[in-house]
C-alpha cells in the first residue's frame, strides 16, 4: 500500500480526499439513521398523551405586515385557543387576534424576528401553560391539545405555492426530518424549525430570547438545555405551511438556516460538535455524494481501496433517495407515484443544498423573511383546495383530507 502511494504521490492525495469526504457524509449518514431507527422509537405523541388542553395556549404569531397571510393563519385556528396575538413591525388588522405593534425605540440583544419575540414576552402577558409560536403562514391541523413537555416541536407538511421544484425539495427536506422523532433522546436537541414550537411559559421567561441570533428557536433550546435539563416532544400534526414561491426564496432562506446553525454552534458540548458540523458539511456537499461514485467508477483499480470506495459510496448515495421515500410517507403520496419522486430526487436534493454551500461559504448576519403567498394563491394552485377553505378549516382535523389514512395522487399538490 505504502509502496503505491510514493510511486502515484498525485493520485494517492485525490484518493485520500475521497475518503476525508465518503467518510464525513458517511459518519452523517450513520447518525442519521440511529436517530431514526433507534432513538426514534417511541418519539410519537400519540392522540391518548395530549394532557393540556387547547385553552391552555396562548397562540403569538410573527409576522412583519403580512395581513393576508396572517389572515389566513388565525382563520384556521381551532376556536378553543386560549389567545391570539399577531406581533408586527408595522399596524396591521387581523379580525380574530390581539395585533401589537413591536416599537421601533425597543432595544435589546437580540435582533430582528428573536427581538420582536423577546418584546413579546416583555410585554404580552401570557397566563397560560404553554405560548406557541407560529410563523406567518403555519394553518394548523390535527390540534386538540398538547403533550406535556417543556418544548413541543409540531411536524410540518409546506403546501404546494407554484414552484415544482420548492416543492420537491420540501418532500425531500420533511423526509431527512424523521430524525426529529429521535431527538426526545438527546440531552440537546439538535435543531428546532417547522410549523410551530409550543413552550411552557415558565421556561420562557427564565430563558429567555435575548440574544443576538438568526435562528431564535434553535438558540433558545440550547440556551435552555444549557441550563438544565428539559423535556422535548415531536408531535406529529403536520401543521401546513407553505413551501417557498421560488428556487431563489428557498436558497436564501437555507443559506439563513445554516448561517445561524454556524453561528451558534459553540453552544453545544464539546462532544456534540463532530456530530453537528459534520451534518451540515454533508447537508451543503450533498450533491456531491453522486461525484464520488462517478469517481470511483472512473477509475477502478487506480488505487488498492477504490473497488472498496465504490460499493460504499454507492450506499451512501442510496442514503438520498431514502430521505426521499420517508418523505412521500410523510406526505402520504400514493405507491403509485413513488417511482416518479425517486427518479425526480436528483432534482430535489441539488437545489436544496445550493443554499447550505452558499451559507458555508459565506454565512448571513441578518434575517431575512421568506416569500409568503396569500391564501387566495395557494387554494387556486392547489386542486385540493377550493376559494375559502383556509378561512373555512377550524385547526382541529385535516386541511386536505379527511383522514391520514388516505394517499394523495397529486404530484404536485395535496
Amino acid at each position: 500500500m505504502l509502496d503505491y502511494f510514493f510511486a502515484n504521490p498525485v493520485l494517492s492525495l485525490v484518493v485520500v480526499f475521497l475518503w476525508v469526504a465518503l467518510v464525513l457524509y458517511g459518519f452523517s449518514a450513520v447518525w442519521w439513521l440511529i436517530l431514526v431507527t433507534i432513538f426514534g422509537r417511541g418519539g410519537k405523541i400519540d392522540s391518548e398523551d395530549l394532557e393540556w388542553e387547547l385553552s391552555d395556549i396562548q397562540v403569538r404569531i410573527l409576522t412583519i405586515d403580512s395581513q393576508a397571510v396572517v389572515q389566513g393563519t388565525v382563520d384556521a385556528l381551532p376556536d378553543d385557543i386560549g389567545e391570539v396575538h399577531v406581533i408586527a413591525e408595522a399596524p396591521i388588522e387581523i379580525e380574530g387576534a390581539a395585533v401589537h405593534v413591536v416599537p421601533e425605540e425597543f432595544e435589546c440583544l437580540a435582533t430582528n424576528k428573536g427581538r420582536a419575540v423577546e418584546w413579546a414576552r416583555r410585554n404580552v402577558q401570557a397566563s397560560t401553560e404553554y405560548v406557541l409560536y407560529l410563523d406567518e403562514d403555519t394553518i394548523v391541523t390535527d390540534f386538540r391539545g398538547l403533550p406535556d413537555a417543556d418544548i413541543v416541536q409540531f411536524t410540518e407538511k409546506p403546501l404546494y405555492t407554484g414552484s415544482r421544484i420548492t416543492y420537491l425539495c420540501e418532500i425531500f427536506r420533511i423526509g431527512y426530518q424523521f430524525e426529529q422523532f429521535g431527538f426526545h433522546r438527546l440531552k440537546y436537541p439538535l435543531y428546532a424549525w417547522g410549523g410551530g414550537v409550543a413552550i411552557r411559559t415558565s421556561l420562557e421567561e427564565t430563558i429567555t430570547w435575548d440574544r443576538a441570533t438568526i435562528t431564535e428557536d434553535t438558540n433558545f433550546i440550547w440556551q435552555a438545555a444549557k441550563t438544565r435539563a428539559i423535556s422535548f416532544a415531536v408531535f406529529d400534526t403536520r401543521f401546513r405551511n407553505q413551501a417557498p414561491p421560488s428556487i431563489r426564496s428557498m436558497i436564501r432562506q437555507r443559506r439563513r438556516w445554516i448561517s445561524g446553525t454556524l453561528a451558534d454552534g459553540h453552544l453545544l458540548p464539546i462532544r456534540y460538535r463532530p456530530l453537528y458540523y459534520t451534518r451540515v458539511i454533508a447537508w451543503a456537499f450533498s450533491p456531491l455524494v453522486p461525484l464520488l461514485v462517478l469517481a470511483a467508477m472512473t477509475f477502478p483499480g487506480t488505487a488498492p481501496s477504490m473497488a472498496l470506495y465504490e460499493l460504499f459510496s454507492l450506499v451512501l448515495f442510496s442514503i438520498l433517495f431514502v430521505y426521499m421515500f420517508l418523505g412521500m410517507i410523510g406526505y402520504r403520496k400514493h405507491p403509485l407515484l413513488w417511482p416518479v419522486y425517486v427518479i425526480l430526487t436528483p432534482l430535489a436534493f441539488v437545489p436544496h443544498s445550493i443554499g447550505a454551500l452558499w451559507g458555508l461559504l459565506r454565512p448571513v448576519t441578518t434575517f431575512e423573511v421568506t416569500e409568503k403567498v396569500p391564501p387566495k394563491t395557494v387554494e387556486a394552485v392547489n386542486p385540493a383546495l377550493e376559494e375559502g377553505d383556509i378561512e373555512a378549516h377550524d385547526g382541529t382535523e385535516r386541511l386536505t383530507r379527511e383522514s391520514t389514512d388516505t394517499f394523495d395522487r397529486e404530484l404536485f399538490g395535496d
